[in-house]
């Protein structure tokens, strides 16, 4: 690689070019789908007098669009319960169009399925937040996840099932 000495002396060595860099884009944010169901309302908006159970459940999807272009699609689904009757269901799907530059085969899936999602999270978190306060319930604050246990989790199930993990 040439070197160039600066004014001050200092030999320095130029950028890599731009084109090699790996970049992660967000096109688009978006809510793909978002259902909310309150099947005991107004009975279950009355004072209850023990806390409820909260089931979340959190799955990542990645589909290609075009050669450097994919759909990553974070679905959060919750359901409360009070003695077995359910006070609240949400399924909220929340989807981002991304493009990826010079991210090795390898990375793919960690670059689509947990640095994707960890920055999709505050804002589907925004949204289940808003619906359940919307529904007449406290807004549901779903904890922060760890994605890349995630992926490890969902590699694991698919190699002893035979199937090779993907990305799209």
């Amino acid at each position: 690689m040439a070197q160039t000495t600066a004014g001050n002396g200092q030999q320095e060595t130029p950028a890599a070019p731009a084109e090699a860099a790996q970049r992660l884009i967000v096109s688009a944010q978006y809510i793909k789908d978002l259902s909310f169901e309150n099947p005991r309302a107004p009975h279950s908006l009355q004072q209850q007098t023990a806390a409820p159970s909260v089931d979340i459940n959190v799955d990542v999807n990645a589909h290609n669009l075009n050669p450097d272009t994919y759909e990553v699609v974070l679905t959060v689904k919750a359901t409360a319960k009070l003695n077995d009757d359910p006070l609240f269901l949400l399924e909220l799907s929340y989807g981002a169009v991304v493009t990826v530059h010079n991210v090795p085969r390898d990375m793919l899936a960690a670059v689509l399925l947990v640095e994707t999602p960890r920055l999709m999270f505050p804002f589907a978190r925004n949204i289940v937040a808003d619906a359940t306060r919307d529904g007449g319930f406290p807004p549901l604050m779903v904890n922060p996840i760890d994605f890349t246990e995630l992926l490890r989790r969902s590699a694991a199930e698919q190699q002893a099932g035979g199937e090779v993990p993907s990305a799209g």
